[in-house]
């Protein structure tokens, strides 16, 4: 049995990260999507009153990130 080098085992745990790595690049591009959609619907909904608790329940949005969206249309 021949043991790996080291350049060997570094590019076999780099080619373990390309496929999952290139998922989550993928994935963060659509969550950055769907906050721009969710922007100005967000501050609507405040600047309708709806309460930070809701909006964070409907959306999955930290209720620190509801407050500054909402802040950003004032």
């Amino acid at each position: 049995m021949t043991q790996k080098t080291p350049a060997e085992l570094r590019a076999d745990a780099e080619a373990a990260l390309q496929e999952p790595g290139q998922r989550r690049i993928r994935l963060l591009a659509e969550l950055d999507a769907l906050d721009a959609e969710l922007r100005p619907l967000i501050r609507e909904a405040r600047r309708m009153e709806v309460s930070i608790r809701r909006i964070t329940e409907l959306t999955a949005v930290a209720p620190n990130t509801v407050r500054a969206w909402a802040r950003q249309a004032e």
